[in-house]
């Protein structure tokens, strides 16, 4: 049972006791400002816990967000001697380290200090430390700014960890004409809308699950908003899972001034690929990376650590093969399982409640430091980074890139520097506003139908977000 006197810090505060697996049966909080400290006193399990910090306060913005730091610091203390654990990111719970980092920097204060504060690991704090030197020349907090995506909700199958709104393509295809309608109604409105494009990618689900005609169509349709942007532009499709490469659809794409794709095999393993419902082989992935060369896109791979029952060999296999193959962007996700995965609901059925999941993993640290000694080693730099809620072991995902080969969509979409303009079923369209720190959104609906029942609405809705 948890109770708090200041309930915007409630989900903030359990972020907090969700980090650990052993979980306080009796929690309360209260707060209070005393001539200007902010005090935050706990009960847990029928001790009470008392901390008093100073913070300097410039603004209400400022007072809220000391707030929230110096609650979930204390609390995170209190449970972390509690239960003799510690936390990679420690007291950090939000899923974009790298731009608080940015805010300490640009407000005149080394991040390093903060993170040391909150506990962070210094392997981690390296990590940041070299994501932002990586960043440099690409990232832009620039109004106007924009970035283009296009939501392909269609996949060969439905992988056992994933919580989108795909379904095998065999059961919506007869969708995906009236689809692809509404897509070009949107991408022709959106032309008005577009600022200063910096990048455009076309993701899923897996655009390539669609027939080659069916491609086209989505980048014809997008071709009048690149001619009106610099030359150049980043242009990314991703592609997706090997068994779906063909030699027409990578031709169809250069013809379009494609120049980076992603191919997703997330396990080098066979095993692995068929426990988490692939109906592709390692053999395949080779394949398509053959295939792939031919039109000398820059390629980025995406692998899983903490997949069903792989170990720690298993899973850095994956990462050499990966090296081995060439490719320019290596990205390491570690597993999340959300509402709508298949693993999540059997994982549920064993607990009284979702809250309390706790995604256990002993090799996952192993996998994730072994990794980056790999990635690092063969002459790739961290260069993005995100978390999510109940990540295996609370670690993150992290792009690796070769020099020069960094995705500027993936940067700004993660550090939010820029607006997304974003169509099609499910998209978020972000609305950046850099000189006062306020990003906006808009959302389309996630259910095939009724997104292209709603259309018509959706442009009209958007035309007004971005006037």
């Amino acid at each position: 049972m948890f109770t708090t006197d200041c309930k915007f810090l409630e989900n903030e505060l359990m972020d907090v006791v969700r980090l650990f697996k052993r979980r306080p049966e009796e929690l309360s909080h209260s707060f209070r400002l005393e001539e200007g400290a902010f005090c935050n006193d706990f009960m847990v399990d029928g001790k009470a816990y008392s901390f008093k910090d100073e913070g300097q306060v410039c603004d209400e913005l400022e007072l809220k967000r000391l707030e929230r730091r110096f609650a979930k610091l204390a609390l995170y203390e209190i449970l972390s001697e509690l239960y003799g654990e510690k936390m990679p990111w420690g007291a950090l719970t939000g899923i974009r380290p790298t731009k608080l980092a940015y805010m300490e920097e640009e407000n005149g204060r080394d991040f390093k200090t903060l993170f040391r504060r909150m506990q962070v690991s210094e392997e981690n704090i390296r990590l940041v430390e070299d994501i932002l030197n990586t960043q440099k020349g690409i990232y832009e907090k620039k109004d106007g700014n924009t970035d283009l995506f296009i939501s392909l909700p269609f996949c060969p199958t439905k992988c056992a960890y994933c919580s989108f709104i795909t379904a095998p393509i065999e059961k919506t295809r007869h969708f995906v004409p009236e689809y692809l309608n509404c897509l070009e109604k949107e991408l022709q409105a959106a032309k008005e809308s577009v600022g200063n494009l910096r990048s455009v990618y076309i993701g899923g689900g897996t655009p390539f699950a669609l027939d080659a005609p069916d491609l086209e169509r989505v980048l014809k349709a997008t071709a009048p908003i690149l001619r009106n942007s610099k030359v150049g532009t980043e242009y990314t499709v991703e592609a997706g899972r090997p068994d779906v490469f063909t030699e027409e659809k990578l031709s169809i794409l250069q013809g379009y001034g494609v120049n980076r794709i992603c191919i997703n095999p997330q396990s080098f393993s066979d095993e692995t690929l068929q426990k988490i419902g692939r109906k592709h082989t390692e053999a395949d992935i080779y394949r398509a990376f053959e295939m792939s060369k031919k039109y000398n896109f820059i390629i980025n791979v995406d692998l899983i650590a903490g997949l069903t029952d792989e170990t720690p060999e298993t899973f850095i296999q994956s990462v050499e093969k990966a090296v081995e193959t060439g490719a320019d962007n290596i990205t390491v996700h570690c597993l999340s399982l959300k509402s709508g995965a298949k693993l999540k609901e059997d994982a549920i059925k064993t607990e009284t409640k979702e809250e309390n999941i706790y995604i256990e993993n002993d090799f996952i640290s192993t996998m994730v430091s072994t990794s980056r000694e790999i990635l690092s080693k063969n002459g790739y730099a961290p260069y993005y980074m995100y978390r999510q809620k109940y990540q295996v072991g609370n670690n993150e995902n992290v792009g690796w890139t070769k020099p020069n080969k960094a995705c500027v969509y993936n940067i700004d979409i993660m550090e939010e520097t820029a607006d997304n303009l974003a169509v099609g079923a499910n998209a978020v369209s972000k609305r950046v506003y850099n000189d006062v720190g306020l990003i906006t959104r808009l959302a389309s609906q996630k259910d095939l139908k009724t997104y292209m029942a709603s259309v018509d609405e959706i442009i009209t809705k958007r035309r007004k977000f971005f006037e």
